[in-house]
């Protein structure tokens, strides 16, 4: 059996708390740790571990063993000064794999600079995320695979119900790739004699300019 990953995730902010609260969700084991205890206590029934601390201070940080943890996420919001040097700390320790929330491309420069492995910008992610998703009419979900090219599930555009791939001709037409159909929370396969309903849900996958003229 594989051993579930191991996160260390301090700052428990809305990033941090969502962070932690959704890799548990995972399988995975993770241990938070705040200096505000009401936020601290409230998560720790649904955490592994669950800790009270100022990361600030280095034996405290020590006590917490960075270099057992398969992953650190450094997401304080409020002071960009601790998260700088408790970034620089996490890997003085031997902490395998750093990443540091940043809220500006220069405290990005900075926290890469000083030891990093990652940086990520949850607010401007979930930004960009929220207008690719709205920006394709009758989007329902949408995954960035690499920048520029997704996948998302939609509701089919009217026009194609009783119609099949072949009639359709996407690929040719639109250059995006219709990859799958979903039904009751699976994705299914789908071949180009497959005759579309007015309520299919179609995971396609393509640039998010080609998917919006597809649907237009």
């Amino acid at each position: 059996m594989d051993m579930a990953s191991t996160f260390l995730v301090i700052g428990l902010g809305r990033f941090g708390t969502n962070l932690a609260l959704r890799l548990m969700d995972s399988g995975s084991e993770v241990m938070v740790i705040d200096t505000d205890e009401e936020s601290v206590n409230r998560l720790a029934p649904h955490v592994t571990q669950a800790k009270i601390g100022d990361c600030m201070d280095e034996e405290v940080l020590r006590s917490l063993d960075p270099a057992s943890f398969d992953f650190c996420f450094v997401c304080i919001s409020d002071n960009f000064q601790s998260s700088l040097e408790i970034t620089s700390l996490l890997k003085e320790m031997g902490a395998p794999m750093v990443i540091s929330k940043a809220d500006k491309n220069l405290h990005a420069r900075l926290l890469l600079k000083i030891g990093a492995d990652e940086v990520v910008f949850p607010e401007r992610d979930m930004a960009r995320r929220t207008a690719v998703r709205f920006s394709v009419n009758g989007a329902l979900e949408y995954v960035e695979l690499a920048p520029g090219y997704a996948i998302f599930e939609l509701d089919v555009p009217d026009h194609w119900a009783g119609q099949t791939l072949i009639d359709l001709d996407i690929r040719k037409r639109y250059n995006v790739n219709v990859i799958g159909r979903k039904e009751n929370g699976s994705i299914l396969p789908i071949d180009t004699s497959f005759v579309f309903a007015a309520d299919t849900h179609i995971m396609v996958a393509g640039r998010p300019e080609d998917v919006s003229k597809m649907v237009e």
